[in-house]
C-alpha cells in the first residue's frame, strides 16, 4: 500500500475529529492538559495487518502470498507533555499472530504463529488542549521485535526485528477531573524477511506488515 494511500483515511479521521470537537461545547470538566503533566492510559485495541508480500521458493520467485491474522489485545502507554499542545507518547502492546500462505505452489500452508513486541514512540500535537474534546495527531517511530516463532507445518521459521515509523490520530474527551476517554488510531509502517524451511526447501518472504491499530480506553492525567 502506497504511503499516499494510508494518509488519506488519516486525514480524513483527523478531519472528523476536528470537526467534531469544533462542534461540541467546551465543557471541560478538569484543567486541561498542561506542560509538565503526564497522561498514563489503558486501551483495548486491535491490530489489524494490512500485508503485502513476495515469496521464494529455493530462490524463484512464486506467485502466492502470506496472510497475517489479525488480533485484539490491552495496550499502555505514558505521555508526557512538554507544552500544553506538545506531547511524547511511549506505546507498549505485544500480540500473537496466525501466519499462513495463500497460492498455487505452496497452497494453504500453515506458517504457525508469532509473537510481535512494537514499542512505538511518537510526537503528538494536540489540538485544545483546555477543552473538554482534545484531538490530537502524531508521527513517530517503532522497532518491531518478533519472538516465540512457531514453525507450523514447516521445519523451522525465522522472523528478522526492524525499524520502522507510525502516524496517529487520536482524540480525549475529559469526563471528570483527571479522567479522560480516549478513541486512537495507528498506521504503523513496518516490514520483515521471514525464511522457513521445510526438509529440503527453502522459502523465503518479505512481507509489509503495515497494521492499522485502533484503540478505545481511558486516561488519567498527573
Amino acid at each position: 500500500m502506497s504511503i499516499g494511500k494510508t494518509l488519506a483515511p488519516c486525514a480524513a479521521a483527523a478531519a472528523l475529529l476536528l470537526n467534531f470537537t469544533l462542534a461540541a461545547p467546551d465543557a471541560a470538566a478538569g484543567e486541561g492538559k498542561s506542560a509538565g503533566d503526564i497522561m498514563v492510559r489503558g486501551r483495548v485495541i486491535g491490530v489489524l495487518p494490512d500485508e503485502e508480500s513476495s515469496l521464494t521458493l529455493n530462490g524463484a520467485g512464486i506467485g502466492d502470498k502470506a496472510e497475517v491474522g489479525n488480533r485484539w489485545t490491552g495496550e499502555i502507554d505514558g505521555s508526557y507533555f512538554i507544552t500544553d499542545n506538545i506531547a511524547l507518547e511511549l506505546i507498549a502492546a505485544t500480540t500473537k499472530h496466525t501466519v499462513k500462505s495463500n497460492g498455487t505452489t505452496l497452497g494453504n500452508f500453515d506458517l504457525g504463529s508469532v509473537g510481535l513486541l512494537p514499542p512505538t514512540l511518537t510526537a503528538q500535537y494536540h489540538f485544545m488542549p483546555k477543552s473538554a474534546f482534545s484531538p490530537y495527531l502524531g508521527a513517530g517511530v517503532t522497532y518491531a521485535i518478533f519472538y516465540n516463532e512457531k514453525p507450523g507445518a514447516a521445519d523451522s521459521i525465522h522472523y528478522d526485528n526492524a525499524w520502522g515509523f507510525a502516524l496517529q490520530a487520536g482524540i480525549d474527551y475529559n469526563i471528570s477531573g483527571n479522567w479522560y476517554l480516549n478513541a486512537d488510531v495507528k498506521k504503523i509502517f513496518i516490514s520483515t524477511d521471514v525464511t522457513a524451511g521445510a526438509g529440503a526447501n527453502t522459502a523465503k518472504a518479505d512481507v509489509d506488515l503495515d497494521p492499522w491499530v485502533v484503540g478505545f480506553g481511558v486516561g488519567y492525567k498527573f
